[in-house]
């Protein structure tokens, strides 16, 4: 009994002292070069140590190390923070549209789920927020991740995303004569409200609802609001009083209004907002998480896909219109997020999109701050993700040359990290 309490007395004083466990798992990773995101700046022959999955110290190649480290040399790369991506459906696969994804049974979809999810973690995503799953199928893909059953990145799941009846979150594409079900459906505050509890309930940490109508939806009208004041003020109340924070898919201008005055989070596609949305948003600090990449795509293979007709002609009429409101939100400093949408064009290639936010008014480090530092800012996750920093996780990627000078070697990673592992390049010595 003494020697236990002589033992536990040692651990307790050993852990206040900062010390690491004797069998603390203890990596060093050095690169040439370092993208410090919270500093805003590109730092020189960098090292960092990571201890249990954790950064304990950014330094110097070349500082004091533990003994026994692990040591990973990147060389001459270019090391970033994990990114992250705002807006992804990872059961989601584009080249199933329209009826096409009839042909399928429903758990069809979360084996796509977890082949997207190792696709998206090998393209340097280390953290996504999925927007959106049916069956509650991304809750299943990270508690798979999180047991070490299956590779992938760290996952913020909404589950179903709510809507209306005959909205964009609705089935529309079906006569009266088939019944699809929807317990994502609501029409009354009341309603929205249990909906929030039932998703919460079973495993959503975000909130996703759309607002107006969409692009792939087959009835409605892109820009059209859904939801009433009341309704959208009902959501935001509910989930911000159980500690979740709120995306809304909002193309129109009116619902993007409506939805900002109501204190949403963060506005996805902003297709249409105005100068009066650029306003409230800043005055609400909110955030918009654009998808601008997804015109490329959908415009260009949509057709073969199976894509409806319909949506094909809703892309044509907004596609260029969003890149435009891109440029003018950042341009009136509007808090600005990376998210591609990705399940609307393949998930993996999600960094296609950083060269598109380049091109539509962003710097650079713009870009990759808003798929790190601000990403994590914007998930209430500062302690964990978003930067390579003391305290924060592992999570790191490198990449051939200078990404401030040419964003596109963001989508060629030849190094991932997530907690301390290497996911796949570096060479360890």
């Amino acid at each position: 009994m003494r020697f236990n309490l002589c033992l536990s007395v040692a651990v307790v004083l050993a852990a206040a002292a900062g010390a690491a466990p004797a069998s603390a798992k203890t990596v060093v990773v050095t690169a040439a070069h370092m993208i410090d995101v919270l500093g805003g700046k590109r730092v020189d022959d960098a090292q960092i140590v990571i201890v249990d999955g954790r950064i304990t110290t950014v330094g110097k190649r070349g500082d004091a190390i533990p003994a026994g480290a692990e040591r990973i040399d990147l060389g001459n790369r270019t090391v970033l923070p994990g990114l992250i991506d705002m807006h992804v459906h990872l059961t989601s696969d584009p080249t199933l549209s329209g009826y096409r994804g009839l042909e399928f049974t429903d758990s069809y979809w979360t084996v796509i789920g977890v082949a997207n999810a190792r696709k998206t973690l090998d393209a340097g995503f280390t953290t996504v927020r999925n927007v959106g799953s049916s069956g509650y199928a991304d809750v299943g893909i990270k508690q798979g991740i999180e047991r070490g059953e299956i590779p992938g990145p760290r996952i913020v799941p909404a589950t179903y995303a709510l809507g209306v009846t005959g909205g964009h979150c609705d089935a529309t594409e079906f006569p009266p004569s088939i019944t699809v079900p929807a317990p994502q459906i609501a029409n009354s505050p009341e309603g929205f409200r249990a909906a929030v509890r039932t998703i919460r309930k079973y495993g959503a940490q975000v909130v996703k609802v759309c607002m107006t109508g969409g692009v792939l939806s087959k009835t409605d009208s892109v820009g059209a609001q859904q939801l009433s004041y009341e309704e959208i003020k009902a959501i935001v109340d509910e989930a911000h009083m159980l500690g979740m924070r709120v995306a809304v898919h909002a193309h129109g201008t009116e619902g993007i209004n409506v939805a900002l005055r109501a204190g949403v989070d963060t506005i996805e596609h902003a297709s249409l907002a105005d100068a009066t949305s650029f306003k409230l948003a800043k005055e609400h600090g909110a955030w918009f998480d654009m998808d601008i990449y997804d015109d490329d795509y959908i415009l260009g293979e949509g057709a073969k896909n199976g894509v409806f007709q319909e949506s094909l002609d809703k892309e044509r009429a907004i596609g260029l219109k969003q890149r435009q409101t891109f440029r003018a939100a950042h341009a009136a400093g509007v808090k600005m997020l990376f998210g591609t949408d990705a399940g609307v064009y393949p998930n993996g290639n999600n960094a296609l999109q950083f060269a598109k936010m380049v091109e539509w008014g962003m710097t650079p480090m713009e870009a990759i701050q808003s798929a790190t530092s601000s990403a994590a800012q914007a998930l209430d996750r500062t302690a964990d993700v978003g930067a390579i920093a003391a305290g924060r996780y592992g999570d790191l990627i490198a990449v051939d040359g200078d990404p401030l000078a040419d964003i596109r070697t963001l989508e060629r990673p030849s190094f991932v990290m997530k907690g301390g592992t290497v996911v796949r390049g570096g060479s360890a010595g």
